[in-house]
């Protein structure tokens, strides 16, 4: 018998084991996760940091092109964003297949159904029967077309298509259209750009080249400008759109065509499609593909013993994490230099907070190159951006959160990183004022936050700029310490309390006191608040701590606070919860103030301030009730459905804020810790960049056994509630032992190098 069930074990492991060779981690990454509702991921295949993001084009409202069926397609472009709010962004080159006549306004059809899988998608249109399966490389598209039998035979070459377009003439955050052209340059390909500007960064103009190159020759062609076609091989920019139609014989059942993207030339364009994509082989190109991922994905593995849904939930946020920012190095038009080159800071307001730190531990390497590039556009052009997108700065959401991402790197010790330069562009953002370019770029209302010590009402988003300014002063102080310059450290760490001068402490609302209000400038706290410069009418409002956009003649983009209230941002103090608990009276007073926040719905799980307020019952010393707030929020507001994402995923922020809570740990962002939650997963193993492995395990997790009762780092008792990223770095494994009640562990947050003595 014993032998009979050593036999049955033996099988069992062997089919594991087997199961686990032929299961790939991209099997569980979903794109249609948060595609859906406040999301607003991109669904199309992308590789990591792709240059270009071919997808549907859903008419040109939504920001990411695509919207779920049966909404129209108008056609395929080659270059979106994914997770964003405000106005759309790029939605570049479009290509559509169709079968009547040569009449490019017939284009639009509408969906029978379609697949949408990582690096692939593939949709049939019901009236052409025509099926479009898309891949894609870094820097060019890669599409599959199948025509039905005994139907003509077309595709549209569209160079004046955009995302975002308004017939307004320089509407806020629309993209406007500058300029198109296109010629067909033989009986396989067609070259050309557009150019376009604005959109949500309200932005310069921007280029974009392309080459299209088929594996069926043309039969028939033409172009058109404006709403002109004609038997022409070429259109010439004369600030009108253009495009190109093109029919292939009537014989040929299935078309390939690539399309290389640049922002540099055609000719790069075309360059990048040959290089990217050297063969006509679809089934490569998505093999490909699925191997960069692949690479990536493996750098974190968790227990095969995990739900299904939380398998998915957790590689497509890593997936969501590393589709942006993008790696345009070799592709700048504006300077030319060995550094690698970023985009599509989309922004770092939202990313600097999860996303960059989920990167250091996934791809450091890659974390060193995009702080390399804000470093970089800062020696070039001027200013360290907090947002930016088609190769322009904008826009400042709050602080100059580059500070925080390159403090960040610093703490954790990123190497390959001009530090002394990166302190420059820090004290570039904290001494010079941007003037009339301060919603692009550096600090708005500077010089009266260094004479006052806040930004009084009447500048934009007064509020959550003091507040941030303090925590990028504070990023500023540290790598000055780190440096050894001793009086910037004290300095900055001085204006780092600047959040003070905005507290209100006298102030009660819903059972707390003390709030972040509005004062002016000449010190008084301000209960009702005047909006616009009329000296006849001076219409007013009431501000509270709730209030989270003003009347319908305050612009929001103009409140005191920028998408948030004031319960919110009073409890974002990242650098300084010491300090906050006690402005707000203490522990237990703030322990109260904490359960209101969550339990009176004034926590807002769809956006970034609140993002570490879940946590800050570690500085409590009850580490198990922040635990029980992540695993309520998480179980209420996420999921793996296409409404899966409670908000914006804003370039991966509000995935990578469910990743780091499923493998129990939360960054602080800016310093070198992280918090250790009770996780959603049994076990993680970081396979990190050194060679190292570092492994969380679990002893007993259950629905049940919540609670963290003890835990050793590589065999030793751990009694602190945050890990240090030097720890993790030097490989090992944390183990949790769970159990049912809340217990004495965690009583102490490692704060400093003294604790560990």
């Amino acid at each position: 018998m014993k032998s009979k069930l050593f036999t049955l074990s033996v099988l069992l492991l062997f089919s594991a084991n087997t199961f686990a060779q032929n299961t790939k981690l991209t099997d569980y990454v979903d794109p249609r996760i948060g595609s859906e509702g406040l999301g607003r991921v991109f669904i199309g295949p992308s590789c990591p940091y792709g240059m270009v993001k071919p997808s549907p084009d859903c008419t040109p409202r939504p920001n990411s092109g695509w919207l779920p069926m049966p909404e129209q397609v108008d056609g395929f472009s080659q270059v979106h964003v994914s997770g964003t709010g405000g106005g759309p962004k790029y939605g570049n080159i479009l290509v559509m297949p169709f079968g009547d006549g040569m009449d490019r306004t017939k284009h639009i059809d509408h969906r029978k159904y379609e697949t949408i899988k990582l690096g692939y998608y593939t949709t049939q249109f019901q009236a052409s029967g025509i099926q479009t399966e898309i891949t894609t490389a870094p820097k060019a598209s890669f599409y599959r077309f199948t025509y039905p039998k005994d139907s003509l035979k077309s595709l549209a070459i569209d160079a004046g298509f955009f995302l975002g377009e308004s017939p307004v003439p320089d509407a806020r955050e629309a993209q406007q259209f500058v300029g198109s052209e296109i010629e067909i340059i033989s009986d396989r390909e067609v070259i050309g750009y557009t150019r376009i500007r604005g959109g949500w960064n309200n932005g310069r103009a921007y280029t974009v080249y392309f080459y299209a190159e088929t594996d069926k020759p043309f039969v028939n062609t033409a172009t058109w400008k404006g709403d002109k076609i004609t038997n022409e091989k070429f259109q010439y920019d004369s600030h009108q759109k253009t495009g190109a139609l093109l029919r292939f014989n009537s014989s040929e059942e299935v078309v390939q065509l690539k399309v290389g993207i640049s922002f540099l030339s055609s000719l790069k364009a075309r360059q990048n499609a040959h290089s990217d994509i050297p063969h006509w082989s679809f089934e490569t190109a998505h093999q490909q593909l699925l191997a960069q991922w692949e690479n990536l994905l493996q750098r974190i593995e968790i227990s095969p013993r995990t739900p299904e849904a939380q398998k998915r939930m957790f590689y497509t946020g890593l997936y969501h994490t590393m589709i942006m920012p993008v790696d345009r190095s070799g592709e700048n038009p504006l300077w030319a230099d060995n550094e690698p080159y970023y985009d599509d800071f989309y922004a770092i307001w939202d990313t600097y907070r999860t996303s960059s730190p989920l990167i250091t531990l996934i791809d450091p390497k890659r974390e060193t190159d995009i702080v390399r590039s804000l470093i970089n556009i800062y020696k070039r052009d001027g200013y360290m951006p907090d947002a930016r997108s088609g190769n322009c700065n904008g826009r400042t959401q709050g602080g100059s959160n580059a500070e925080i991402v390159i403090a960040d790197a610093f703490v954790k010790g990123l190497e390959g990183i001009d530090y002394e330069l990166g302190l420059q562009a820090m004290l570039k953002d904290a001494t010079v004022c941007p003037g009339d370019r301060h919603e692009a770029e550096g600090r708005g209302g500077l010089i009266p936050y260094l004479e006052l010590g806040y930004i009084p009402y009447g500048i934009p988003r007064a509020g959550n700029r003091t507040v941030e300014y303090s925590y990028c002063d504070y990023a500023i102080a540290l790598v000055a310490k780190g440096l050894g310059k001793e009086d910037l450290y004290q300095h900055y760490l001085k204006q780092s309390g600047n959040w003070k001068n905005l507290w209100r402490d006298d102030y009660e609302h819903a059972g707390a006191k003390g709030f972040i209000l509005p004062r002016d400038e000449k010190g008084n706290w301000l209960d009702e608040i005047t909006f616009g410069k009329s000296n006849i009418q001076k219409p007013t409002f009431t501000y509270t701590p709730v209030t989270f956009e003003g009347p319908w003649y305050t612009p929001w983009w103009d409140m005191f606070f920028y998408e948030a209230s004031s319960w919110e941002y009073s409890l974002s103090i990242p650098h300084d919860v010491p300090g906050l608990i006690e402005k707000c009276g203490g522990a237990e007073k703030f322990e109260a103030r904490l359960d209101i926040f969550f339990d009176q719905g004034f926590f807002n799980v769809n956006n970034e301030p609140s993002f570490l307020s879940p946590c800050l019952y570690h500085w409590l010393g009850k580490p198990y009730r922040s635990s029980d707030r992540i695993h309520e929020i998480i179980a209420k507001n996420y999921n793996d459905g296409p409404i899966g994402l409670p908000g914006n995923d804003d370039s991966g922020a509000m995935s990578s804020w469910l990743a780091f809570h499923m493998m129990g740990l939360y960054p602080n962002a800016g310093q070198d810790y992280y918090l250790i939650n009770t996780p959603l997963l049994e076990e993680t193993i970081f396979r990190l960049d050194n060679g190292k492995t570092f492994k969380i395990s679990t002893q007993g997790l259950s629905d049940k056994n919540r609670y963290i009762q003890s835990v050793t780092l590589n065999g030793e008792t751990y009694p602190y509630s945050a890990i240090r990223h030097k720890d993790i770095v030097a490989g090992g494994e944390l183990i949790l032992k769970m159990g049912k009640k809340p217990s004495e562990w965690g009583k102490q947050l490692l704060l400093n190098e003294e604790n560990e003595k």
